[in-house]
């Protein structure tokens, strides 16, 4: 199948959705792995070594809250269908109990939070188009991880936008899904230790 993958996101939100649909996503081969936004295929590249442990230390963070509470805390590769013309596959992905029970062997509910790493290949997108996205589809709550800067930005759901929501301090504690609660001083420690570097003060 002869389909036009796109490396670099554009500069703005498409004014039109593309060609392309689920069916035609599902037909594309595992490699190279793709994600399907607005009806156009987009190439997802390898990722870090940092993205990486950024990735498994959040999972762990978010998989002993959900273990808690009841939730379900999932990472990539995971197709989530948002819509038709959109199959994506978000770094983290966070299902509080009342919308877990949808979850059978494809993810089609939308998750209440998702959660992507930031790398060269994929920022403009991260910050674009999956946010439109993200916020027309109703995840209550998305974040974007910046793991050079060591930076996580907290986007909320509020009367139809997307509103940036504050850590107190070091600790962030979100306030549409009470239970979900992260130290950001100590998870960034974790991540030097992980890569043998000494913490940042």
């Amino acid at each position: 199948m002869g389909v036009a993958l796109l490396k670099d996101p554009p500069l703005t939100l498409p004014a039109s959705l593309g060609p392309y649909r689920r069916p035609d996503y599902e037909k594309l081969p595992a490699e190279p792995r793709c994600e399907l936004l607005f009806g156009r295929f987009h190439v997802s590249p390898s990722p870090s070594v940092l993205h990486q442990i950024v990735l498994g230390l959040l999972f762990e963070a978010l998989n002993r809250i959900a273990e808690a509470s009841g939730s379900l805390a999932l990472f990539a590769p995971l197709d989530v269908t948002l819509a038709d013309h959109s199959v994506v596959q978000p770094d983290l992905i966070y299902l509080s109990p009342s919308r877990r029970t949808v979850v059978q062997d494809r993810l089609e509910a939308v998750p209440d939070l998702l959660v992507e790493i930031l790398s060269p290949g994929t920022a403009r997108r991260d910050r674009g188009e999956k946010l439109a996205l993200y916020l027309a589809s109703g995840v209550r709550e998305y974040w974007i991880v910046d793991p050079v800067e060591r930076q996580i930005e907290f986007f909320v759901e509020r009367s139809g936008h997307f509103a940036v929501a504050l850590p107190t301090g070091s600790a962030y504690r979100s306030d549409v899904l009470p239970e979900i609660h992260l130290d950001l001083a100590v998870f960034w420690r974790k991540v030097d230790k992980k890569l043998g570097k000494t913490p940042r003060s």
